[in-house]
């Protein structure tokens, strides 16, 4: 299955603009900081009402004050889950998100869901090398590839170790935004649904590189919906296939992505998914992430 009903998300305590992620993560702005955890709290809630009125079983763990975590609603980017009932842990680039493998969510995940195995690639710190979940790596779960564009945030030796512990293939490439900056986390570039992929194709300069990433997703019998680069600056790309209970597919994306999407995407997306998009400007302002990097999926 490529997308599930089941979703985790952590409800922020100390929401705001982390300086340690900021060297590497373009979409980050300051200057919004003013009641960022508090205007983020309810941008959360709305979010979680959102999916649960669709239907999107929605498991809620409160983050802690201690330790200082300005990133925990991002908690996609330090685990994963997979069919079959593995839990992988990931290497972190910031200190301070290390920090959000807290003992309450790691409890609540092993206590809830069964997993037969846990990965843990965290030793990878030691050694300056990281990949960052499902922010560094967007997963064709239906035909086990793994798509990364390559930055700080995803290094090629970590994301080898993950795909021979899960059997996935993988397809490293490089990408940029406007600015000519390596792009941080490939989920702000490309989405992998059932049926679709939305890529920002203009990202990927190498014209080999870009080739070959089409040849792959055609092989894998997916719509290429591309977006521009400046779509993708408007968080157009960080967008997530769910399910609702009932099995119904659901694109989800931010308001702010939906807006930047003309007629013929939507019309082209909507073939395949409803769209749920709730507003999430203070979280996008400050973390740099938007709806798809607020969810971690549960397969387990």
């Amino acid at each position: 299955m490529q997308s599930t009903n089941k979703i985790l998300m952590v409800r922020p305590s100390n929401f705001g603009f982390n300086s340690q992620t900021s060297s590497n993560n373009a979409f980050q702005k300051e200057g919004f900081s003013e009641g960022a955890n508090e205007k983020a709290t309810a941008e959360f809630d709305n979010f979680v009402k959102m999916l649960t009125d669709a239907g999107v079983t929605v498991y809620v763990v409160n983050d802690t004050p201690e330790p200082h975590t300005p990133d925990s609603i991002f908690p996609n980017n330090w685990f994963s889950t997979h069919e079959g009932g593995t839990l992988v842990l990931y290497p972190m680039f910031a200190p301070n998100r290390r920090l959000e493998r807290k003992e309450g969510v790691l409890s609540f995940l092993r206590s809830n869901f069964k997993f037969k195995r846990e990965v843990d690639l965290t030793g990878f710190e030691k050694k300056n090398l990281f990949l960052e979940g499902t922010g560094s790596m967007i997963p064709d779960r239906d035909n086990c590839m793994v798509y990364a564009c390559r930055s700080q945030r995803t290094n090629e030796e970590v994301l080898e170790s993950f795909c021979d512990e899960l059997e996935f293939d993988y397809f490293l490439f490089d990408a940029t935004d406007a600015q000519g900056k390596p792009i941080y986390h490939t989920n702000v570039m490309m989405c992998v649904g059932t049926e679709f992929v939305v890529v920002c194709l203009d990202a990927i300069n190498d014209l080999d590189q870009r080739e070959t990433l089409i040849g792959y997703i055609e092989e894998g019998d997916k719509e290429i919906i591309e977006i521009s680069l400046d779509q993708m600056e408007e968080f157009a790309g960080n967008m997530l296939e769910v399910r609702s209970s009932k099995g119904e597919p659901m694109l989800v994306m931010s308001a702010r992505a939906k807006r930047s999407l003309d007629s013929n995407q939507l019309a082209s997306l909507e073939k395949y998914c409803k769209i749920i998009a709730p507003e999430l400007e203070t979280i996008e302002n400050n973390g740099g992430g938007s709806a798809r990097c607020m969810m971690a999926e549960i397969f387990a």
